[in-house]
């Protein structure tokens, strides 16, 4: 690239090498005879390097007038600068330039010349105007001596500098070398450069270098008087100490004795462990011999506070009356089977032992099912106060165990914290989004939690601040978490995992109507007069307007709804009285937000219903595929992972190890391409139990034989062909009758899984457990009257590949696309 730019600028040289590449400086002025390191990173002034390296390896230094400035201009960059020979150039990794320049000759810009890739200018050198006299020899004594004095102010100039300035002979290097290491800002070291007289730059040094040297005592006196007011302040603390010592002869009530003679009382009453007791009157010793003007006495104050703040053996009733619980429980949440009986089980353990340590329960399940208000209403139900922690986002070991009290401003861990503030050593203590938690260089919270969730420890946990056992063993812990494949094994092993499933469509109708219409027309200062929800109305809002497993978005909806009629009823008077029905529901939340899931109209050849799980509930999941003339590609659209892919790929190995008893040529698979989708595609999808649907549908586009629309299925398939079973199995018996599915195929193995499903859902789905990809094509493909789906083994039919494709075979030697 330089070479190019050296041709076509050859105009610019001349005999005595006066025109020169500019290299523009920030905050900095670069005197002859002085050798600088400098970083560049702009391209212009790297290009500008880059030609005087190529060249003669001489370069102009001039600084700009603004170094804010990233693209100057000619008239921002001052006329006189140094002519410097460029020693050594190094680029660095992020592409910044380093250099290595010295200054050799004072220089003045002529002529900017015409070059657009960096500064090309024309200068001419200038020789120092230099008489000598006496006037000059004295000069140069006074800023020798004045730069000694201001080398002793200034710490940052050493003694071997100050030694080598008073060797130097010439006057105008002397100058030079002394502004380079003066603090001075760029216009006055640049007004030092232009000076050609050496008698007047010697002046103009001196005056500046006074001035400096006043600027440095200033600086000096104050750092003084600074030291002097700390000085103050410690005779003044010396002085009080004296006076109180006076007050205390005198009988003047002594404000520090009153006060720890409170908090004495306070440790007798309080009853404390046989190592807290011992502990804690160590400390109170300690505080007695100490100034209450020390920061050390703040410090064992708080830790005392802390100690007797906190509830040791204090305990509250439980309820012990199993039914009124139950009671508590039904009427805060709807549904909740298995945590609720778990809750009533260990009531009634805890009733015939007297002693039992608390369970430490995980409430695992997708957004807004209740598992936080759940963990509430179980205090209620045993008569327990109740703290909240919420551990999503906390990356810090110390928030779990405290800070050690050699920290400044240390204080205990969010357990120890949170139980000062339930004021009993037996609540129920609720830890939310235990799954969110992070880990970085301060520690894995997490790995803390390890003793606070194990009954086998945790009767003695020991918080760094407070460095004493504190027993935990009496907390009922019930943790939170939307999925469990964030929390570490270790940590789920300690926990008893009671996983929330989504409401079905029937629960969410009956804890809208029992709870959430309720309360958001108490909110929005509505009564049961002024509104009334249909049930369809509400299921409409479930189906149409709400994607989710749990109800919060449900009960947004519905508070939408009544700030509307509000907003009637203040028009039109408070007996103003609005029935929402399905038919008015787009009035008040506008037009439908999701498609209700339903199955396919028709049946149709390569198109299976399959069955997903989500965080927000089971969903229909359609597979499609087409035929195509080619090499035998299989190709995958649809978003899906990598375990669905594999997936794909194995049901296609069964359908080739099936080819002759399905009636297909052996080679079929070299002539044809497969194109399996997957709609909705900018959904993500994975698993493997699209397995047995995938299958179906390459055997029904491959044979012609159309799939059953009202049969759904899941299930994970091998080579052989064997269905596996599969997770989330209520969600998706659910989502298939939402979908209108009359006949679902699940694995035999997940048969155990019903018995979650409630029954009237069982009543209108057919459910056909199966072992073997045959029996799932029987169930599903529909076959013509008296024909066979699997050929005998011995019989191959041919097999007419376009009439599978649904083409014509090309004619006259036409090339055809489908």
């Amino acid at each position: 690239m330089y070479n190019s730019i050296k041709k076509d600028q050859m105009q610019f040289f001349t005999e005595d090498n006066i025109r020169h590449p500019l290299l523009p400086l920030k905050d900095m002025v670069v005197f002859p005879n002085r050798v600088v390191h400098l970083f560049v990173a702009r391209e212009r002034s790297i290009r500008a390097i880059d030609y005087a390296m190529s060249n003669d390896k001489e370069i102009f230094l001039a600084a700009q007038k603004d170094a804010t400035i990233d693209n100057p201009v000619e008239n921002d960059i001052y006329t006189f600068g140094t002519l410097g020979t460029v020693l050594q150039k190094l680029t660095l990794p992020d592409g910044t330039v380093k250099v290595l320049i010295e200054g050799k000759k004072r220089a003045r810009i002529e002529t900017f010349l015409d070059n657009p890739d960096f500064f090309m200018v024309e200068v001419i050198t200038v020789n120092d105007r230099f008489v000598d006299s006496a006037k000059v020899q004295a000069l140069i004594r006074s800023i020798i001596e004045s730069f000694d004095e201001y080398a002793k102010l200034n710490k940052k100039i050493g003694k071997d500098l100050a030694n080598t300035i008073s060797t130097i002979s010439d006057p105008s290097r002397l100058a030079d070398t002394i502004t380079s290491h003066l603090g001075l800002n760029v216009a006055d070291k640049q007004e030092l450069l232009s000076r050609i007289d050496v008698e007047e730059r010697l002046e103009t040094l001196f005056k500046k270098l006074v001035s400096e040297i006043k600027i440095l005592s200033i600086e000096t006196r104050l750092k003084r008087r600074v030291k002097k007011q700390m000085e103050k302040t410690q005779k003044d603390y010396y002085l009080n100490e004296q006076m109180r010592a006076i007050q205390k002869e005198m009988g003047t009530k002594d404000d520090f004795k009153a006060e720890l003679e409170q908090l004495e009382k306070k440790i007798k009453k309080k009853r404390l462990t046989k190592e807290a007791k011992i502990k804690v009157w160590q400390e109170y010793n300690k505080l007695k011999m100490m100034s209450p003007m020390s920061a050390e006495a703040t410090v064992v104050r708080n830790y005392i506070d802390w100690i007797i703040g906190l509830p040791w053996g204090e305990y509250t009733r439980d309820k012990m009356d199993i039914d009124e619980a139950k009671d508590i429980l039904d009427d805060d949440h709807y549904g909740l089977q298995k945590p609720k009986e778990r809750i009533l089980e260990y009531l009634a353990v805890q009733n015939l032992t007297k002693k039992i340590k608390g369970p430490i329960l995980c409430l695992a399940g997708p957004p807004g099912v209740g598992k936080t208000s759940l963990a509430k209403s179980v205090a209620r139900a045993m008569g327990r106060n109740f703290v909240r922690l919420s551990l999503g986002g906390v990356r810090d070991e110390a928030e779990i165990r405290g800070h050690r009290r050699t920290y400044i401003g240390a204080l205990p861990g969010r357990i120890i914290q949170y139980l000062k503030k339930a004021k009993s050593s037996n609540p129920v203590f609720c830890l939310d989004e235990v799954d969110k938690m992070s880990t970085d260089f301060r520690g894995d919270p997490s790995a803390a939690l390890l003793e606070v969730l194990d009954p086998e420890q945790n009767y003695a946990f020991n918080d760094h601040y407070l460095d004493l056992d504190y027993d935990l063993s009496n907390v009922l812990f019930i943790t939170t978490a939307n999925t469990l494949y964030n929390i570490p094994l270790p940590l789920q092993d300690r926990m008893e995992i009671i996983r929330l499933a989504g409401y079905t469509e029937l629960e969410k109708l009956n804890i809208a109507k029992q709870f959430l219409v309720k309360k958001q027309i108490e909110l929005n200062g509505l009564t049961d007069k002024n509104i009334i929800i249909s049930d369809q109305a509400i299921l409409n809002i479930i189906r149409n307007y709400t994607r989710e497993a749990g109800v919060r978005n449900l009960e947004r909806e519905i508070s939408s709804i009544c700030r509307k009629v509000a907003k009637e009823v203040v028009k039109k008077g408070k007996k103003t009285k609005i029935t929402i029905s399905a038919t008015s529901l787009n009035k008040y939340l506008g037009v439908i937000k999701y498609r209700f899931g339903s199955s396919e109209e028709q049946d149709a050849v390569g198109v299976t219903t399959g069955l997903a799980w989500t965080e927000v509930g089971g969903e229909l999941l359609q597979t499609e595929a087409a035929i195509m003339p080619g090499k035998g590609a299989l190709k995958l659209t649809g978003k899906l992972g990598d375990v669905m892919q594999e997936s794909a790929q194995a049901a296609m190995s069964y359908v080739r190890t099936r080819a002759r008893q399905l009636k297909l040529p052996d080679l079929f698979y070299e002539k044809v391409d497969i194109h399996i989708h997957v709609p909705e595609g900018a959904t993500p999808k994975d698993g493997p139990s699209a397995g047995i649907a995938l299958a179906t549908t390459i055997i029904s586009a491959l044979t012609g034989r159309p799939v059953n629309h009202k049969v759904a299925m899941t299930g994970e398939i091998t080579l052989r062909g064997r269905v596996l079973p599969i997770g989330g199995l209520k969600e998706k018996i659910l989502a298939a009758h939402r979908g209108n599915i009359t006949k679902v195929l699940i694995p035999m193995e997940n048969l155990k899984d019903l018995e979650e499903i409630p029954e009237r859902i069982l009543k209108k789905i057919e459910i056909i457990p199966v072992e073997h990809m045959d029996q799932v094509l029987k169930e599903a493909l529909i076959l013509k009257e008296g024909e066979e789906l699997f050929a005998p083994e011995d019989e191959c039919v041919p097999f007419n590949i376009e009439a599978c494709m649904d083409i014509k075979p090309p004619q006259n030697n036409e090339v055809t696309a489908h």
